[in-house]
Order: C-alpha cells, then structure tokens, then sequence
C-alpha cells in the first residue's frame, strides 16, 4: 500500500488518480488545489471522490499535505509546477509529474529543481499504450527516405497547450530518427511539403480525452498508428503505475514511463 499526496486533486485529472489509486488500496493522505478553488477544506469523502477524510489544501500548505505521503503526483499546470514541484523535492519526497505545456526554460528549471534530490518520473503521457506507440516510434526509422511521416492529435477543448505534450514528444522521436529539421503547424494557401519538414496538426473538439496518430506514407501504401484513450482512467492508470515502480527505487534521478515499462 501506497501513500499519495495528489495535486490538482479536484480536477479530471487528479479525480481520475484518486479514483484509480483508491481502488488498488493506496491510500490519498494528502490533496492540494489551485488557492481560491472552491473545494479547499472539504474532505474528499465529501466531494464523493473516495472514502478518505483528508481533506483538500492550497498550495501553501504543500508541505502539511506531503507529510505523511511517499509519492507525490500531480496533473496541474506549469505555473502551480514551477511552485509545487521545488517546494516538494526539497522535502525529499518522490514524484510523478504529468503536466504539460512548459517553456524550455520552465523544464530546465523543474529538472534541476529533482534532478539528484529525489527518484522522480517526468512524462507527457502515462498512458501504457502511448509509451508503447513511443517504443514503435523508434523502429520507423527502416521507411525509406520517401516515406513521409506526419502526426496528428485531437483533445477536448478545454486543453491549454497544443500541440500536446504527447504529440510533440512523438514528434521529437520521429526527428531524431529521420533527420527532418523543421516542423509544420497545420498548412494554408500554397504549402507544398518539403523533404526536411515534419508535420504535427492539432484539434480540440468536445470532451475528446485524447487520440494520436502517427502516419507513415509512401507512394503506394501508408501505416497509420492510432491510439485512443477512452477516458483519463488510461492516464491514472499509468501514473499509478508509475508511483508503484518509483516507490521501490532510491537513486534520485529523473525516469520516465519507459524505465517504468522497462522500454529503455
């Protein structure tokens, strides 16, 4: 049995990690939401969310909320993690971050805030499927070099960022393995693809929890990759997953989903 402080704990997503974690036993000891959020002092048993009494806290109390927790996950956004995510390392407690939709220097940042302080898993997307799509990804390299490869990702529209997280780390994959030195956000007007462009589109419609798709054409035939996460439960899963595998690990570093799967 685990002992999780979860963050952003009433929103989809940090409900979906309750929920998830809950049901496997975990226990939730801690819970911190954006200040102002209309459910900070309220229990989670009372919000319907689990059977637990802990109660929900601002981020000003992380450290009262993180004190009696092994892991601490969260699914927030990149101004509460750039407070959070420092505050937490130095408490010297493990973490699973799935927020997206950093700078590069809000990454640099967060990286050296963990890096060498505490066991840490850092992914855009805890999904097994994706990271096993990720997996894939690597082997696309034998298309020969007419084959043009292009991504694709629609999310429901109250996503933030775009393109996600998911779908700029599938892009940054596929430019390592064939070499493609500029990306394309969509087309208009007179566009020709060139040979050296990768293209990565993005949609948000409804209440789409989320699908990727990786397309491989060539002249005469095309391998199209899709994957589909039915509902968050996939992402909970997975961080779940994640926080289970880091709490038998001591080296502080920073690991992803693919050590967590043994992928890497």
């Amino acid at each position: 049995m685990l002992r999780l402080c979860v963050a952003g704990a009433a929103g989809r997503m940090g409900n979906a990690v309750i929920s998830e974690a809950s049901a496997k036993g975990h226990q939730i000891t801690g819970a911190v939401e954006a200040s102002g959020n209309p459910c900070i002092g309220r229990t989670l048993r009372e919000l319907g969310f689990c059977g637990s009494d802990t109660r929900i806290v601002g981020p000003d109390r992380i450290s009262e909320a993180c004190r009696d927790a092994d892991v601490y996950v969260t699914f927030t956004s990149p101004v509460a993690e750039m407070q959070n995510v420092p505050a937490v390392a130095a408490l010297g407690k493990r973490i699973v971050l799935g927020t997206t939709g950093f700078t590069e220097e809000q990454n640099r940042q967060l990286r050296e805030a963990v890096q060498g302080r505490v066991p840490a898993v850092f992914s855009p997307n805890f999904s097994v499927g994706v990271n096993i799509l990720f997996s894939l990804a690597h082997a696309l390299k034998a298309f020969p070099q007419e084959y043009t490869f292009s991504i694709s990702e629609i999310h429901h529209t109250g996503k933030k960022d775009a393109p996600s997280g998911t779908a700029k780390k599938l892009g940054q994959i596929i430019t390592d393995v064939r070499g493609y030195s500029r990306t394309v956000y969509g087309r208009e007007g007179l566009s020709p693809r060139q040979p050296e462009e990768l293209e990565i589109t993005a949609l948000r419609a409804g209440g789409v929890p989320g699908i990727h798709d990786l397309i491989v054409a060539g002249p005469h035939e095309m391998l199209r990759i899709e994957h589909i996460a039915f509902s968050r439960s996939a992402l909970a899963q997975g961080a779940v997953y994640a926080a289970e595998w880091l709490s038998r690990h001591t080296q502080p570093r920073i690991f992803s989903m693919e050590d967590v799967l043994g992928l890497s």
